[in-house]
């Protein structure tokens, strides 16, 4: 793929995730809230590659962070986003399977999903100053690993079968 088109495709990723964490249902006002952007993290990882599951999970999710009430998350959410995508991509990717393979997929979004629960709880007790708040975010990041995979596997392995259109 050129320069060019990687640019091109790569912004136009990222502004799909921030386009899906954009649409969220705010759980609770220190920071709580399930969105549709962990969904377009998990889709590309598994199209594209853990390199740019992690760039556009990551910006786009930082950039949503940042153009709202949650600015203080960005710097987390970065860093939670970038190695979510790392690792779902990775194992998607894994013995030449190229994002072909549904149960590693699955087990992929499980494994990214045991990174992004227990860091968000930590990155909440950091932000809040308190180890109990974030104990409620648990459930709302539950229900997005679940819309995750429940959404993002089939619409993956769809996206699979057209994957040569977009390269």
């Amino acid at each position: 793929m050129s320069r060019t088109k990687n640019l091109v495709l790569t912004a136009l990723l990222i502004a799909i995730v921030f386009i899906a964490t954009y649409f969220r249902v705010p759980l609770a006002p220190d920071g709580g809230l399930v969105h549709l952007g962990s969904v377009a993290l998990f889709v590309i990882s598994v199209v594209f590659g853990k390199r740019m599951g992690a760039v556009t999970g990551a910006v786009g999710m930082a950039l949503f962070n940042l153009s709202t009430e949650w600015a203080v998350w960005a710097p987390f959410t970065f860093v939670i986003r970038i190695t979510m995508g790392y690792i779902i991509g990775t194992i998607a990717y894994m013995g030449g399977s190229e994002g072909r393979n549904i149960k590693l997929n699955i087990l992929a979004g499980l494994v990214g999903a045991a990174w992004f629960i227990p860091a968000s709880y930590v990155a909440g007790a950091m932000i809040l100053s308190n180890w109990a708040i974030p104990v409620t975010h648990i459930p709302g990041n539950v229900t997005q690993i679940v819309l995750m995979l429940a959404l993002g596997v089939p619409l993956a392995t769809v996206l699979m079968k057209h994957k040569r259109h977009f390269m």
